[in-house]
This record gives C-alpha cells, structure tokens and sequence, in this order.
C-alpha cells in the first residue's frame, strides 16, 4: 500500500480553515501599528471575558443579568433606559447592539420586541442623519481610501433598495457599521435605510425570543421548581434560534458577497471595454495618419 493510499482524507473544512486563517493573517500584516495594537487589544479583552465567566461561573452570571433585568423592568422608565443603550451601540465604534436585543428579551419578555424595533430603527435613522449631515467629509475621506468599503457601495448603487434590505439583513458589515455604510453613499435615502431597516424586525423578534428563553433559565429559583422536560425544551429553544439566526447570517452574506463580486466584475470588464476601444480609437487614428502621411 502507498504512503498516498494509506493516508487519511483531509476533511472538506480543512481547506477552508487554511483558507480564510491565511487570509486573516495577511490582512493583519498589512494593518498599521495602531490597528494591529487594536485587534490585539481587542482579543485580549475578550480573553478576559471568557475567563472571567469561567471563574464566576455562568450560572452566577446568568443570576446576576437576570436581576439587573428585573430591576429595569420594575422601572416605570426601563424602557427608555434600555432604548438608550441601543442608541448608543449604534454609533460607530461601539458593539452590542444584538446584545441589547436579547436583553430586551431578557427584560421584557416577548414584550421586549416593542422596545427593540422602535428604538433599533430611531437609533439607526439618528445616526444616518448624525453622519450624512455633520461628519460626511470625514466619512468620505475614510470611505475613499477602504477598496471593500468602495466595493459595497459600487454594489449599493449598482442593485438599489433590495440590495440594501440584503446588506441589512446580512452580518456583514456589522450593524453599527452598516450604519456608516450607507450614510456614506448620497444616492442612499433617508426612506430606503428606514425601509431597509425596518426589514431587518424579524431578525430582531429572533434575537428577542432567545432572550426571553434565556431569562427562563437564569433564575435559579425558576430553575428548582422546573421538571427536566422544561429545561430541555428551552435550552432547544435557545440553540435552535442561535442556529437558524447564524445559519440565516451565513447564507445573507453569501449572496451579498455574490452580488458583491458580480458587480465587481462588470465594473472590471466595462473599464477593460472602455481601454478596448480606446485602444482601437489610438490604432485607427494612428492608421489614418500614417496614410495621410504616406
């Protein structure tokens, strides 16, 4: 038997991995120092949260969110509170703004969703209108020099309203930076991003429900009084949306990166047909002189 025939088959995912690790790596290199420093600070941060739960534990976690979540809700003004946080992770660098909608969910219940899309899609409008009307030559010129940034907007402008919807609906670019996306682009309106984003409240009634069931969970005093067969089918809940939320996420993207490089291509083949026939202008021009000239 051959070394070739007795090796094992890699998996499919194994390409994959290899693929889009290099690709990362390559990309950080390229960065500049502060943005280098800034992705390592960010894993950093983020490795700290994730041994800070492991040394608490989840459970006290859980307990200490689900309080805090009670605590608003008793509040006459929770509400308010919890619509200011989501316009404040709108604003570009912030995050969080998925993790607000569960918490709204967590707080609220299924109610929850009658603070998530009504403060999700004002905080949305106010920084569109923030960025377009007060900081667009800065966006500009940081738009400008971004070759994916560029891209997605010769794609916006290529496809219109449903590719806006699309883009809304796809995790990528993220939600705060969708935000500054489309602000960016002049032929976007104010109507198509309200109407873009106002697509996007399914999304946002998902990211609510997986709250609610959560909420369910981290008491611990709900928990004693809970058979096994409610825990379980919560907890199937609670994976099953986080799965068709990602799942979802992952086939939007795909068809934004489609359209994204349809659009990149036409573009490439117009430029090349354009220096095509600028070429055959010079050759006829220069043919024609040559005969004059002879």
């Amino acid at each position: 038997m051959t070394g070739e025939s007795g090796s094992k088959p890699r998996p499919a995912l194994y390409p994959f991995l290899k693929r889009h690790t290099l690709s990362a790596i390559g990309h950080f290199r390229k960065l500049p120092t502060r943005g280098k420093l800034l992705i390592v600070a960010i894993i950093l941060f983020y490795c700290v949260l994730v041994a800070a739960a492991i040394v608490i534990t989840p459970a006290r976690i859980a307990q200490t969110f689900y309080d805090v979540g009670q605590k608003i809700r008793e509040h006459p003004l929770g509400w308010l509170l919890l619509a200011t946080y989501i316009q404040i992770v709108s604003f570009p660098p912030m995050i969080g703004h998925t993790t607000m909608l569960h918490l709204c969910g967590f707080t609220y219940g299924m109610k929850g969703f009658l603070v998530a899309a009504p403060a999700s899609l004002v905080a949305s409008a106010v920084v569109f209108i923030v960025l377009r009307y007060f900081f667009s030559g800065g966006l500009r010129s940081w738009s400008e020099r971004n070759e994916t940034w560029q891209a997605l907007e010769a794609v916006v402008i290529a496809k219109g309203l449903p590719l806006l919807v699309l883009i809304r609906l796809s995790p990528f670019p993220p939600w705060v930076y969708s935000n500054s996306l489309f602000a960016s682009i002049q032929s976007v309106s104010v109507w198509q991003f309200m109407v873009a984003t106002t697509c996007n409240f399914p999304k946002y009634l998902l990211y609510v429900f997986i709250g609610s069931r959560m909420a369910t969970l981290s008491d611990g005093k709900q928990r004693e009084h809970m058979d096994t067969q409610t825990i379980v089918v919560n907890s199937i809940l609670i994976v099953g949306g986080i799965l068709t939320a990602a799942a979802t996420g992952w086939v939007l993207y795909a068809l934004v990166k489609r359209h994204l490089q349809e659009v990149t291509h036409g573009l490439a083949s117009q430029v090349t047909g354009e220096d095509d026939e600028e070429v055959s202008l010079l050759r006829g021009a220069s043919s024609e002189s040559l005969h004059e000239s002879v």
